[in-house]
């Protein structure tokens, strides 16, 4: 494959699907070919069970059913998407992968590490991201953005199922991105309780420095 692989990670309300978008205007502005899609989700499979595991009226979904209901909307979006948009050289942003899973699934869940491991191995068929982006927030602040909430507390908006889990949950799966950034090089945290604009600056200033590593190695 010669595209490049970027994800964006990180807790809720980090800001992700903004720097996504931004990223994918910089890096067309640029010249680059450039993919922009999201798990779960990206593909028609995937969005149908994107619908389930977000739907707030099935509390009762078992941990195990949830994580094969991810891995099985990335096979079909590798399938479908990310794979086919890298053999074509291509640059694919998505808003989160297989590190989503460890993180949510494996320390939120409590789910066997290993186990989900296997499963990812199996739905990715190996495949890493080149390059992979954890938006840092504390976890009070994180689900104040994402479930529109005012400064005391007070909700401006509905959560889907997963912002509405109790905060040790996400703060579990913060932990989870903290400990999975030590683990590769691929891996850069960074800080997302900063401006748009300034989270944005430093993404350029990483991104730029693997695009001339990627440049090199060809």
């Amino acid at each position: 494959m010669e595209g490049l692989f970027i994800t964006l990670e990180g807790p809720e309300g980090a800001g992700k699907s903004t720097q996504i978008e931004l990223l994918n205007s910089y890096l067309t502005k640029k010249g680059y070919q450039v993919v922009q899609t999201r798990e779960p989700g990206g593909t028609t499979v995937g969005d149908r069970i994107r619908e389930i595991l977000l739907d707030n009226n099935l509390n009762n979904l078992e941990p195990k059913t949830e994580l094969l209901l991810y891995c099985a909307s990335r096979a079909q979006h590798i399938l479908e998407v990310i794979k086919p948009a890298l053999l074509e050289g291509k640059i694919v942003l998505c808003d989160r992968f297989s590190d989503a899973t460890l993180a949510y699934q494996g320390y939120g869940r409590k789910i066997d590490i290993e186990l989900i491991q296997q499963i990812n191995r199996l739905s990715t068929a190996g495949l890493k991201p080149d390059l992979t982006f954890i938006l840092d927030i504390d976890s009070e602040e994180g689900l104040h953005r994402a479930k529109g909430l005012d400064k005391d507390g007070f909700e401006l908006g509905i959560g889907d199922r997963i912002e509405n889990e109790k905060l040790e949950f996400h703060k579990r799966v913060r932990s989870g991105y903290l400990d999975l950034a030590k683990m590769e090089d691929r891996f850069e945290v960074i800080d997302a309780n900063h401006s748009v604009d300034d989270i944005f600056k430093v993404l350029v200033q990483k991104l730029e420095e693997r695009l001339v590593e990627n440049e090199d190695s060809k």
